[in-house]
């Protein structure tokens, strides 16, 4: 991966792996890796669209190197001027000091905040055209998937959209680049925990980009993360419409917080009821054990979710209230949602997730049970009433 990868028509990609980096933005993990992915076209002039991480600079330089064999690069698109894509900026600037920097009003504004200002730039307002010689870019602005300054980059030839981080996901790229040389189950369900965890949040958003883009012919799309799509570029753009539409899978997620196994003990009981009452797709996730963002991700994916939680120092467990409040209300509002909570002393888990249902407005099954230090025989019934009725309710009976 140390050399450009022709994609088509004089489009090569000149991104780098990340097998470094734990956790991507200091928060999700990566336990295989990301990739930044970094583009270039070249024509009678040359573009480079986006750099990569700064740690990665020397590896992106060679390559562009390599690749323009002596000339120099015309322009920069910066589609997502975000550290992970503009971290090379300044060294390359060092090297290239005549290239200009092409980006929208927002995108050279927060560029200006991060780096100072630039001696060589372009403005370009949503629409515009910039002419490489045979090749023409066209520019459209989606803000807020999933900062306010992203916009995406369309060649209207090869018809080659650079999606900048839409359509992206977690996973370095081992070998292969392309959707058609890599395993894409793999990089849905990561994909899957980027969108849930990163670009979620803006859903609604996400759909006025696609409905925007809808009208665009497109063989190729290359993001900034993750593959790119060149057999099938309609399965991410399918994928990416399903989940900003807060589309479902038959299935239930069991997330539950216990310091001393009562708890779970509750959680197993309700997860055996939904598997005996026809649902197979059951994900048993322990808060203090599964990190967040697979806890979202599954969430994300599967039609119903049951939250349990043991009281922790008379309040909801410190861990389930981390997953709680990073629940989008909107997605809670199309999830069938199941609840029950254990105390000692004094209640307060069952209290605090009833009232963040309320708050929600999440589509709540009955019964939600409390229950008092350990699980007697009479809260495992319940817990299997809860099980049976959230399957019921998956199955859509």
């Amino acid at each position: 991966m140390d050399k450009p990868i022709l994609i088509k028509d004089d489009i090569y990609w000149i991104g780098v792996n990340d097998h470094q980096t734990h956790l991507f933005e200091a928060i999700w993990p990566l336990p295989q890796g990301v990739c930044y992915n970094a583009y270039a076209i070249i024509d009678e002039k040359i573009a480079l669209i986006d750099t990569v991480k700064g740690a990665f600079t020397r590896q992106y330089l060679d390559k562009v190197a390599t690749l323009l064999n002596g000339r120099k690069p015309d322009y920069l698109i910066i589609n997502h001027m975000e550290p992970d894509h503009s971290g090379a900026l300044s060294t390359l600037l060092e090297i290239y000091p005549d290239i200009s920097i092409v980006g929208n009003k927002k995108t050279l504004e927060i560029l200006g905040n991060f780096y100072g200002a630039f001696v060589h730039t372009m403005a370009v307002d949503d629409g515009a055209a910039l002419s490489l010689g045979r090749q023409t870019l066209r520019f459209h602005l989606i803000p807020m998937v999933h900062w306010p300054e992203t916009m995406v980059t369309y060649v209207t030839g090869p018809k080659v959209l650079f999606s900048g981080d839409a359509f992206g996901g977690f996973g370095a790229l081992n070998g292969g680049i392309f959707d058609d040389e890599v395993d894409l189950d793999y990089f849905e369900n990561e994909t899957l925990r980027y969108y849930s965890n990163i670009v979620g949040k803006y859903s609604a958003m996400t759909q006025k980009a696609l409905q925007k883009l809808s009208g665009l012919e497109i063989d190729v799309i290359a993001a900034t993360h993750g593959p790119i799509y060149r057999k099938d570029p309609a399965y991410i753009v399918r994928q990416y419409d399903r989940w900003s539409r807060y589309e479902t899978e038959p299935g239930v997620v069991i997330a539950y917080a216990s310091m001393y196994g009562n708890t779970e003990k509750m959680a197993e009981a309700v997860a055996r009821s939904v598997a005996e009452h026809g649902v197979c797709c059951v994900r048993l996730h322990n808060v203090s054990t599964t990190h967040l963002s697979y806890l979202i991700t599954d969430i994300w994916r599967f039609k119903a979710v049951v939250l349990g939680s043991c009281t922790y120092n008379t309040r909801l467990f410190p861990l389930m209230d981390q997953l709680v409040r990073n629940l989008d209300p909107k997605m809670m509002q199309t999830r069938v949602v199941g609840l029950f909570g254990s105390y000692t002393w004094s209640g307060g888990a069952m209290k605090e997730l009833k009232e963040l249902a309320e708050k929600g407005n999440w589509n709540l099954v009955e019964p939600g049970i409390e229950f008092k230090s350990a699980p007697k025989k009479g809260d495992l019934e319940l817990a299997g009433e809860l099980g049976r009725k959230v399957a019921e309710r998956v199955k859509g009976e």
